[in-house]
């Protein structure tokens, strides 16, 4: 886990807050989504606009712009439940910023998953973070990008629990993230079964299956 934030250009400040309110009014929000909102956050602000207009880079219908939001919050956590309404509400993708109050100081951590736009709703991948830091930690200068989907790629990478790969898309790296993930309950699973199997004939099996599964997640990786 990367201990990492951004300096985000003061061009792209927006800082304008979202009612909690108006995520529930779009889409299918169930009553237990809407409950989280209320119990873990305090605000949410529309924090910055990394757009052609504000840091002049151009934007793709994949990347039209990217937002960042700060959720403080009230428990010191946000639920993925509650990221992910955020995210199907805002046709754009975003990187969030969480902060909770500790013990003498305040802390922030980054969030994001990759979010693939098209016509019908958006597919949003597992969410990653980086690890706590004291709010007032020191801030990193964006990567170096010539567009916003180039700019989005190198945000999101040091998030990311796999090596990228050399001109690899987002998009491929989330759809080999979402096989690492299958891998790796299928190796909790094995495992399991493993070490509760009686026979040993069934025992070879699993062994094998077990190290087929090993095998493929280290390609993966």
């Amino acid at each position: 886990m990367v201990d990492l934030l951004y300096k985000w250009p003061v061009a792209s400040k927006f800082g304008s807050r979202v009612p909690k309110e108006k995520f529930y009014e779009y889409g299918n929000v169930s009553t237990a989504v809407r409950e989280k909102f209320v119990s873990e956050v305090q605000r949410i602000t529309w924090a910055y606009k990394l757009a052609e207009s504000t840091i002049n880079l151009r934007g793709s219908t994949s990347v039209p712009e990217i937002q960042v939001f700060q959720i403080d919050t009230k428990t010191g956590e946000v639920a993925d439940q509650v990221l992910s309404a955020i995210d199907k509400a805002i046709q754009y993708p975003i990187i969030f910023e969480i902060t909770r109050a500790t013990v003498g100081e305040r802390q922030i951590r980054m969030v994001a998953a990759h979010k693939q736009l098209g016509s019908g709703a958006p597919k949003i991948s597992a969410y990653y973070s980086t690890g706590w830091l004291p709010a007032d930690a020191e801030r990193q200068s964006l990567p170096t990008a010539i567009s916003l989907p180039a700019l989005y790629s190198a945000i999101l990478e040091p998030l990311t629990p796999v090596m990228v790969r050399p001109g690899e898309e987002m998009s491929q790296v989330a759809d080999r993230l979402a096989t690492v993930r299958k891998l790796e309950r299928e190796i909790t699973a094995l495992e399991r079964k493993l070490r509760t199997e009686p026979q040993l004939n069934r025992k070879i099996e699993l062994r094998r299956s077990l190290k087929t599964r090993q095998q493929e997640l280290e390609q993966q990786r």
